[in-house]
């Protein structure tokens, strides 16, 4: 379930809510009571390890704009 960021204009705490994608515009209530609260622009994180194996050609063999030449 996904999971928002909001935060209240009464006391200025910032709280997550996980709650479905249809109820994401639903109003939220601080954690102390308060109602009047905005949700936040959020990034998505992703966390991984990129291995070189995975690296395209022209950027693991030298090729490519920058390391082939084409750049003039």
């Amino acid at each position: 379930m996904p999971r928002y960021e909001y935060r209240c204009r009464t006391c200025g705490d910032t709280f997550e809510l996980s709650r479905p994608m249809a109820e994401s515009a639903a109003p939220a209530t601080c954690p102390v009571g308060h109602e009047d609260t905005v949700k936040l622009l959020s990034t998505v994180a992703v966390g991984g390890v990129a291995s070189s194996a995975s690296a395209p050609a022209a950027q693991a063999g030298g090729g490519g704009c920058c390391g082939g030449g084409c750049c003039g």
